[in-house]
């Protein structure tokens, strides 16, 4: 592994058509997503910048740039990668992209928060999540409960548990 990089990122305002894609992208965007990336700029702001190379090339951030275009901005935030030889850069395009799709999620947590933020009127779908996906959510982590209760040994035998 190699040493940790380090520099001093700084958020500038660029102009929309100062702002090239990296042509080798291999990420896509739906309508449907650039939607959703549009309503959640709408809603909390523009609040992750644009990467981009020393040339105004897009390193990450594809997605809110099309967005912003649908919302009519001229000006989005962007942060300068000045450190990356052209190798990281391809590279670094691809591991922004893959690297996030690697999580997963604690169902009990998510569906905990999605139902507060239902039970507060908030619109859920501006999670990226569609209703469908909430109430599957929700409803699995209703049945986990359900079907995990604490192990119980008592006298007559063992009540029913869930094992992990």
């Amino acid at each position: 592994m190699t040493s940790t990089k380090t520099q001093t990122l700084e958020i500038t305002y660029r102009r929309l058509s100062e702002l090239r894609p990296f042509e080798r992208n291999a990420r896509r965007h739906s309508r449907k997503q650039l939607a959703q990336i549009s309503a959640s700029i709408q809603k909390f702001g523009f609040t992750n910048p644009v990467l981009i190379a020393d040339d105004d090339q897009i390193l990450a951030g594809h997605g809110r740039l099309e967005a912003a275009k649908l919302l009519g901005m001229s000006d989005i935030p962007t942060v300068r990668l000045s450190q990356m030889t052209e190798v990281d850069r391809r590279a670094y395009v691809i591991a922004d992209n893959k690297l996030a799709l690697n999580a997963g999620w604690d169902s009990e947590v998510l569906a905990g928060e999605m139902q507060a933020l239902i039970e507060i009127g908030f619109d859920v779908e501006l999670t990226g999540f569609s209703l469908a996906e909430i109430d599957l959510t929700i409803a699995q982590a209703e049945q986990s409960k359900i079907a995990c209760k604490p192990i119980v040994i008592t006298q007559v035998g063992l009540e029913r548990g869930c094992f992990s």
